[in-house]
């Protein structure tokens, strides 16, 4: 019973008790979360471009 008790409360509280976003909130979430992304992406690729700079010449000293 402990099972099925389980259930009828989580689909209650899904139905009744939380507050669902909107399409058009939505999509402005997704439209942040993809330029987030694509920003953190590309810092990212600079510092690993960066960092590969750096230790070829570190490493030139050396050679």
């Amino acid at each position: 019973m402990g099972l099925i008790n389980y259930a009828k409360d989580s689909y209650n509280e899904l139905i009744n008790k939380v507050s669902w976003p909107t399409w058009n909130e939505l999509q402005s979430s997704a439209i942040v979360v993809s330029v987030a992304s694509l920003i953190i992406a590309l810092m990212v690729f600079l510092m690993d471009i960066t960092f590969r700079e750096i230790l070829e010449l570190f490493y030139g000293l050396f050679n």
